[in-house]
């Protein structure tokens, strides 16, 4: 179908088939597995998965996309198309066990943290293969230490393991983008490593010492007004994580940021 990208809604389609390809194939669906896909678009990734997969629900926000897509493979009793707004659709009501669920997507540059994170809201998907900015790529894998660690990377590395598969061109979509792309795979822990109210706690606890991430971590629990921790708690929590006083928020691997807001909030 002829479709004019809009810039509103971020909006570059991939054009690569080898790439369409070597992306379903990361997905590693089949017959007996429930494939949700964010921002199907065109049906770049749709038309590879449909006949392998067991169930396939597209999610597309764009009303002339939902629609075409609807008139393609709305016939078809294993295909969901569901028209709304990944953020705020109710996606486990679509699905028969989001546990299980594969999700696969090429996500919008302008709202990828938010996307990332609303996949991660429990219960959690076997596995989340997605294409994002090359730099958003880079920050989700960031070794600890490193200049991109922060608070995307303990976010999402607290909860799932992160794979940067491939690099991605900007050569491959239409319109083409002004930056690269990767393609990452993050599978939530199983079992779960911390409890909700633990969760909870922790983006709290991240949130608040990467706003000052060039303060040392004495000064953070102490003194950020989303925290101010007493001394005694203080040294409790940088015991647990294995910290210095003096240490920044990017010496801190994830688990040190659980083992942290165990202790603090617990």
């Amino acid at each position: 179908m002829r479709h004019r990208a809009k810039r509103s809604l971020g909006q570059n389609f991939l054009v690569d088939a080898n790439l369409q390809h070597k992306i379903v194939d990361a997905v590693g669906a089949g017959a007996a597995d429930e494939v949700l896909e964010i921002g199907p678009g065109k049906g770049a990734l749709t038309r590879h998965m449909v006949d392998r997969v067991g169930r396939l629900v597209l999610v597309e926000l764009d009303d002339r996309l939902a629609d075409h897509l609807a008139e393609r493979y709305g016939e078809r009793e294993k295909v969901e198309v569901v028209h709304g707004d990944v953020l705020k659709v109710d996606l486990q009501a679509y699905l028969r066990d989001p546990a299980k669920t594969l999700v696969v997507g090429n996500i919008p540059y302008n709202i990828t943290t938010p996307i990332i994170f609303r996949l991660l809201e429990r219960p959690r998907p076997a596995s989340i293969v997605l294409m994002v900015q090359d730099e958003v790529a880079d920050r989700v894998v960031a070794p600890v230490g490193s200049k991109a660690y922060g608070a995307l990377s303990v976010g999402v590395r607290s909860v799932a393991s992160v794979e940067r598969l491939f690099k991605v061109g900007r050569g491959a979509f239409r319109p083409v983008p002004g930056v690269d792309s990767a393609v990452i795979r993050i599978t939530p822990f199983r079992p779960e490593p911390i409890d909700i109210e633990e969760e909870v706690a922790l983006r709290t606890l991240v949130r608040a010492a990467f706003q000052w991430r060039r303060k040392q971590l004495r000064k953070i629990l102490r003194d950020h007004p989303d925290l101010g921790i007493d001394p005694e708690g203080i040294e409790r929590a940088l015991q647990s994580a294995g910290a210095q006083p003096a240490d920044r928020p990017e010496r801190v691997d994830p688990e040190g940021f659980v083992a942290m807001a165990r202790s603090l909030f617990g």
